[in-house]
């Protein structure tokens, strides 16, 4: 590992790729298995949930007319394992494979072009560690068009300054754990990020029925009636107010692992959102 972050490093320097990137393994681990929660998609499911023994290991996420929708295995096990460490955070970012071809959609590549090279790295680093688990959970197929690219090629993101702050808290809910992205009303490029952000009504269906994103944002139909308090036992616990359970997709066992501060500053920027009513 010390070798390969090593080349890493002399890799970045020269090509100019996430330059003065400092990746964390213990950053990686926070961030894998807690706010970005990527076991949410690629750690298969059984009846009591995530099966962590196959931690990673890829499963089928979602199947509708326009696309089949396949986690793949991204254990040191899987195809991954090929990559080199530029190359899976750029798979991860900007949704671009080694062979040139594109990764579909549910990636959130509108929210992880944002993650900082130190964060983005630390997420390699932590991949390369964890337990290998062999299988291989099959190809998506889309019935859909796929964009050539989900933009420019991104030079270098900076590492925000951490804190309980509005502007942390934005990179927390957008780069880290894309709720803006599933909470926002989908349109014909994408999430409405400029016009509808927050505002909720994407449906996403599955075993448990079909459920709707909430308005997060400070309106009336949003969070203005919620406190602090039962905010964090909504994100972490899955439970609202009058102590009903709710529903998946949101990964509340993973949102779990969040720091006090981490929450606190999600329920910050969530707070300073201009206030829209419930979308459509």
């Amino acid at each position: 590992m010390i070798s390969r972050l090593a080349g890493l490093s002399l890799a970045l320097a020269v090509g100019g790729t996430l330059a003065h990137a400092d990746p964390s393994l213990e950053r990686g681990r926070y961030l894998v298995e807690g706010p970005a929660g990527c076991g949410n998609c690629h750690t298969p499911l059984g009846p009591q949930g995530p099966m962590m023994e196959q931690n990673l290991a890829g499963r089928l996420v979602d199947k509708n007319p326009a696309f089949t929708a396949i986690a793949p295995n991204i254990t040191p096990a899987g195809a991954v394992a090929d990559w080199s460490d530029v190359e899976l955070a750029k798979a991860i970012r900007e949704g671009l494979r080694p062979d040139g071809s594109i990764i579909g959609p549910p990636m959130p590549f509108a929210m992880y072009r944002g993650l900082s090279d130190d964060d983005v790295m630390s997420v390699v680093m932590y991949l390369r560690t964890v337990p290998a688990v062999d299988g291989d959970p099959g190809k998506s197929t889309y019935a859909i068009p796929l964009p050539p690219a989900y933009g420019p090629p991104i030079d270098s993101v900076p590492q925000p300054e951490e804190g309980v702050s509005v502007a942390y808290g934005a990179y927390l809910a957008g780069p880290v754990s894309h709720c803006m992205e599933c909470h926002t009303p989908m349109g014909e490029r994408g999430p409405m990020l400029d016009t509808q952000l927050g505002a909720g009504g994407f449906e996403f269906h599955g075993p448990w029925g079909v459920s709707v994103a909430a308005n997060l944002t400070p309106h009336e139909d949003g969070l203005a009636i919620y406190t602090d308090a039962e905010l964090r036992d909504m994100i972490t616990k899955g439970l609202r107010p009058d102590g009903a359970q709710m529903t998946p997709p949101m990964p509340y066992g993973y949102l779990a692992g969040m720091t006090d501060d981490d929450l606190s500053a999600i329920i910050l920027y969530l707070r300073s959102l201009p206030p829209l009513p419930d979308a459509g």
